[in-house]
């Protein structure tokens, strides 16, 4: 990656007044890290403009900061710049066409959006780890709340730098940020990771009753009965599914869950070392090689998508 890209992305950011930045819908850490720190960089290196972090807040996630309410209506001459997304489908309250200029800063593999300028790196640990590049290669400046941001999100989406997408350069630029911002690491481990009693007895719960096929894959269906007897919400499955990383008996694993309110299944997919999606992206999903996702209508499709995954898992005895 060439520094020419930081380069028009910040040219691009001071020749707008208005900027609106969104993310992926069901945000994990990095998305919501990204979008509020990268809002709060811009603003505090030019504090006149107009800057906007949108989509759907999430309860646990607010110790991230507040999100902003926007109508794209009232928007004039704006530039969006989308974070952790590779599908338009899968941007939370922003459309393409209200926008005069876009950018993408992402680290998925590349799917339909065509922005008209791209900071894309695969083999980055998180959003997060290009908007730090992004400032170190730049004259961007932070101050200590957008590092430690900044840091949450490496920090979560690498899981806590175990996953293969830890690179010398995630450490370099972690350390970088602990050694520039000297904030203390306990608080900001505590927000990412403490959990209440109900959520580690649910945790048991999908161990004792997922099924693990004689390939290699597990799977579980989670219904409204059980989210509702562990007083857990819906987006608690999704974040625990790399909990399971070091079973031995696992190749790859999934968790099933319905969402009443949109009236789809949330598919959440993870692999130690199986391409998992490619598979997804048929079944209306995608993501990493190893970590992906999905939204699908019927159960049966659930049961289709399931069905590929054992056989891969087969495919790799």
């Amino acid at each position: 990656m060439t520094s020419s890209v930081f380069k028009q992305i910040v040219k691009k950011i001071k020749e707008y007044d208005e900027i609106v930045i969104a993310r992926h819908i069901g945000p994990d850490p990095d998305a919501i890290a990204s979008t509020i720190a990268l809002r709060d960089m811009i603003k505090f290196n030019f504090p006149n403009k107009k800057v906007y972090a949108v989509g759907s807040g999430v309860s646990r996630f607010k110790y991230f900061g507040a999100l902003d309410k926007i109508d794209e209506k009232d928007l004039d001459d704006a530039l969006l710049i989308i974070c952790d997304v590779p599908k338009f489908d899968r941007v939370d309250s922003a459309s393409k066409e209200n926008y005069k200029y876009t950018i993408k800063i992402d680290h998925h593999p590349c799917d339909e959006i065509v922005c008209d300028l791209e900071l894309v790196d695969e083999t980055s640990s998180s959003t997060c780890q290009l908007i730090t590049e992004l400032a170190y290669n730049t004259k961007f400046k932070m101050n200590k709340d957008i590092a430690e941001k900044l840091f949450m999100g490496i920090v979560s989406d690498s899981d806590r730098f175990l996953l293969s997408y830890t690179t010398p350069k995630t450490l370099l630029l972690s350390s970088k940020l602990l050694n520039d911002y000297k904030f203390e690491l306990m608080p900001l481990y505590n927000n990412l990771y403490e959990r209440p009693i109900s959520e580690r007895k649910f945790e048991s719960y999908i161990i004792n009753n997922m099924t693990i096929t004689s390939n290699g894959f597990g799977y579980i269906k989670i219904t409204d009965d059980v989210i509702n007897e562990f007083k857990v919400d819906a987006g608690t499955a999704s974040n625990m599914v790399n909990d399971l990383n070091f079973i031995k008996e696992l190749k790859v694993w999934a968790f099933s869950s319905y969402d009443e309110k949109l009236d789809l299944y949330k598919i959440n997919i993870r692999s130690r070392g199986i391409v998992i999606n490619e598979i997804a992206s048929h079944f209306n999903g995608g993501g990493h090689k190893f970590a992906s996702g999905a939204r699908i209508k019927t159960e049966e499709e659930v049961n289709e998508l399931f069905k590929c995954l054992d056989e891969a898992c087969k495919e790799e005895e």
